[in-house]
Parts: C-alpha cells; structure tokens; sequence
C-alpha cells in the first residue's frame, strides 16, 4: 500500500468581522454608565481623538493631491491605499457631538437625573448610639455589636461569641452580663425589631411597642406562646387553648401581620448598602399629549472629533513627499493608524446611538398601551425576534442592546428585558403574554377563600376554566416567582 502527498486548492467563502464591526458591537453592550468611561479610555490611548467641538480647521483649504500607495511603506493593512483626501473630506471628520441626543425632533433639553446616597443603614444604628446613657466604653462596645447587625436587622450572634470575638480582635475585655444589658438596648433602636435574634424576638419587639389594648396583648401571647401554631397555621388549636373565636383570632392575626419581619428593609440605605450600585437609565421616554417621545442619554459623553493637528502634519508630509526619509514615512504611517482608529471610534458611537434609538423606537410602538398608562397587564407578548423583524437588525443585536439597558419613564426605570415575555395560546386561540397568566394566577389566588387556599391542582382547574390550559407545574412555578406560598401557608381565619 503506497501513500502519496498531495497539494490541492480548495475556494471556500469565510466572513471575518473588520476591526471598525467589532468596534460597533462592543460599544452596543456598554449601558450608559460604562460608556463614558469607555470614551476616557480612548481619549487616553488615542492622541488623534479629542474632546470638544473642532473650530479651528479649515477642512475645504487643504491640500488633497497627494496620493500614495501602501506597499511604498510596507504597511501590514493591504489593499488600504492612502488617499489624504479620505481624512479631510467634511463627512468624514465630523464634529461629533454626544451631549444631547434627540430623534424624535424634541427641543433638545437635557434631562437631569434624581439621585441620592443617604446615610447607609450601619451609620445609622451608629448615630443612635450617642443618644443613649452609656459611656464611652460601652458605647465603643456597642457599635461593634451593631456592626455585627445583618442587613434585614437581624443579631444573630449570642453575646458569648461576641464577647469573645472583641476580645480577640480589640482586646478588650467585657462581661457576658453587660454585653447582653448594651445588645437589650440596642433592641430599643428604631426601625423596631432591629437587634433581635430571629423573627420571633423581633416580632415580639415591635408588638410590644404597640400599646396596652386587649388584641395588642392578644397578638403578643400568641407570639410568644403560641408561636409554632401560628406559623404551621394550626388556628384551631390557637382558638381552643385560647378560649377565643375565630373572629377574635383574626383580628389578633391581623395586628400581626402589619409588623415588618424585616426591620433593616424599612431603611432606604439598605438598598445602597446591599448592592452598591446605581441604575442609570440608557434612555429617556417622556409623554407629550400622547404622544411618547424617545431620548438617548448621553449628556455626559463630550464632543469628539479627530485632531487638526494630525490634518496639518499629514498636510505638510504632502507637500513634502518626493524628500521624505524612511523616518519620516513611518511616522506617518502611525498618523494614519491613529485617525484610522479615532474615525473607527466615533463611528462605532453614532451607529450605537442609531441602533439604540431605533431598537427602543420599536419597543415603544409595540408596548405603547404600557407607555401611557404604565400599567403592567397592558404588556403585550414580545419576543427579540419581533423587535428584530422591526427593526431590520438581527436577534443578536436585539439581544446585545436590551442586556444590561435601562429607560426611565413617568411611572419608574425598567430593564429593557422587563418588556419581553413568551406567548401562550389561550382557548380562544388568542395569544397572551405569560406576564397576563400571572396576573390572572394571582387573582384568582388572591380572590380564594383564605379559610380553604386552593392548592395547585385545584388551580390548574381555576385557570383552566377561565381559558388558560397550564400544567401544574407551570403553576407552582409562577407561583413561585411571584413569591406566593404554598396552599397550607396561605391559610387565614
């Protein structure tokens, strides 16, 4: 058996992104507040790139005869020939201006955005220390225990460990007795709960604060008392150790209800403190009469344009051509690769700002019912696919423009993704958004007889019956997601 080599030639089509699509698609997955840092970082790289409005140039006086051919200077980028008339043209060095945008022909006013960072939630429990009667010792102790504070508001460290957790770290030595007598104190701050070890404790806290009437010291025995039977939802058993009826207890369960089992959640910095992050809206929707205008927000990305000074370099290696050194002529290579990259850049910006305009035009004319009135359950079903059919970009696209984007409107700031949902088919053959079934799942869950919830078979039953044929469970999923208990826990009296 012989083996022989061969050299054959095969023709096969391949496409490969140039470096100005790659710039495109990069600059369409940055949201607002990476943008600007994006466009410092270009300044920074690029001489040629500059910020602020060009006045200076004179654009139709320069010299454009000059011509060369790339291979005079060995330049990696074939087929690229240099044309000093390809860098002064005025359409092709705009003076590009991202301050404000505006397509919809509004008068162009910018739109301050709200934001402010309070007093984080550990600062102030701190605060509240210095209102109390310890001294100084005891109040030093104290910020350590409410540093140990969780961010619902919850101490879920005894005061052995943290005893010997503050003898280890700082040295100083505390009683187990005096550490509990500075943790009951704090127990006395506001929000109320705070500094309790678990939900009952906390509950107990904030019920105790709440007076001295009867259904007041009602609720309280049955936290204390009766805890286990209330949370397994055993009412009866409550209703008979209590010698009480069951519309008494429900008043009492009531009282309960309004407490917070989350004390640290009543406090605005928590958000702050659990996140560290600020959402920052990409776009901006105002309602003028019904008539919905879309605005991109740029207002802190300055004005770029292409040095004039790299124009009058080129422009004096023009009219020195014919007595250049091999110096000079890979210097101005360089200028080439540097306006070359800095046209690419604000380019890639303007095609980003089109893409977004028109990507958020589309989901503004097909969810336009929610625009105006804000109501949630005038959502229709929209998928990428749709937007994309609109728009004439692919689903890629879509996809690159709605992750990580954020639009502002009258009624709050929603994630572009909030507005798309899957398609079901009801028995009318009428297609619905699953965000429609939702709402439907929690009415008829909220409209069940709390004495006897339904369980998911017997919702199955109620959706089916209303036209929404689910599986079960798609049911318990939904449920889940709105953050609805199961049957046993929804039980009221």
């Amino acid at each position: 058996m012989s083996s022989s080599i061969r050299l054959t030639q095969q023709q096969k089509l391949q496409q490969k992104l140039s470096p100005a699509q790659i710039q495109v698609i990069r600059m369409l997955e940055l949201p607002a507040c990476d943008l600007l840092q994006r466009v410092n970082e270009e300044l920074q790289e690029n001489p040629a790139l500059e910020e602020g409005v060009d006045s200076v140039t004179d654009l139709n006086n320069v010299e454009d005869e000059f011509e060369y051919k790339e291979e005079d200077f060995d330049n990696p980028l074939k087929n690229d020939d240099f044309n000093y008339e390809d860098y002064v043209q005025d359409d092709e060095v705009p003076d590009y201006s991202t301050r404000t945008h505006n397509y919809s022909g509004d008068n162009g006013s910018s739109v301050d955005i709200p934001f402010s960072v309070g007093t984080s939630f550990g600062e102030y429990l701190k605060s509240q220390v210095y209102l109390t009667k310890m001294n100084k010792p005891q109040r030093h102790i104290a910020k350590f225990v409410v540093g140990n504070i969780d961010e619902d508001g919850y101490l879920r460290r005894s005061a052995e460990e943290l005893v010997d957790d503050l003898a280890f770290r700082e040295g100083i030595m505390v009683s187990d007795e005096e550490m509990k007598d500075i943790i009951e104190q704090i127990k006395l701050f506001d929000p109320p709960g705070v500094g309790a070890k678990d939900l009952q404790e906390c509950l107990l806290i904030q019920i105790a604060q709440k007076g001295q009437a009867p259904i007041v010291q009602l609720a309280h025995r049955i936290l204390k008392d009766f805890y286990t039977e209330f949370t397994k939802r055993h009412f009866d058993k409550i209703c008979t150790r209590l010698n009480i009826d069951e519309d008494t207890l429900r008043a009492a369960i009531t009282e309960i209800t309004r407490l917070n089992p989350k004390p640290g959640s009543a406090w605005a910095g928590t958000v702050y403190d659990r996140h560290q992050l600020t959402v920052i809206p990409d776009f901006y929707i105002e309602n003028h009469n019904g008539d919905l205008v879309v605005q991109l927000n740029n207002g802190d990305i300055p004005d770029l344009h292409i040095s004039s000074s790299y124009f009058d370099m080129l422009e004096d290696y023009s009219k020195n051509a014919s007595n250049q050194t091999h110096k000079r002529k890979e210097e101005v290579r360089f200028i080439k690769n540097k306006i070359d990259s800095a046209r690419w850049f604000i380019d890639a910006i303007k095609q980003r700002n089109e893409t977004l305009f028109h990507t958020m035009t589309a989901i503004v004319e097909s969810q336009r019912a929610f625009f105006l009135e804000g109501d949630e359950t005038f959502l229709k079903p929209m998928i990428l696919q749709d937007i994309a059919d609109k728009t004439g970009y692919d689903v890629s696209t879509i996809s690159r423009v709605s992750n990580s984007k954020y639009v502002q409107t009258q009624f709050g700031i929603y994630p572009l993704k909030f507005f798309f949902s899957e398609k079901m088919t009801n028995t009318s053959g009428e297609e619905i958004s699953t965000r429609e079934i939702k709402r439907i799942l929690k009415e008829v869950i909220d409209l069940e007889d709390k004495s006897k919830p339904l369980n998911d078979d017997q919702l199955v039953l109620v959706m089916h019956e209303r036209g929404y044929k689910i599986a079960r469970r798609t049911v318990a999923k939904y449920r889940e997601l709105m953050g609805l208990p199961v049957a046993r826990l929804r039980k009221q009296m």
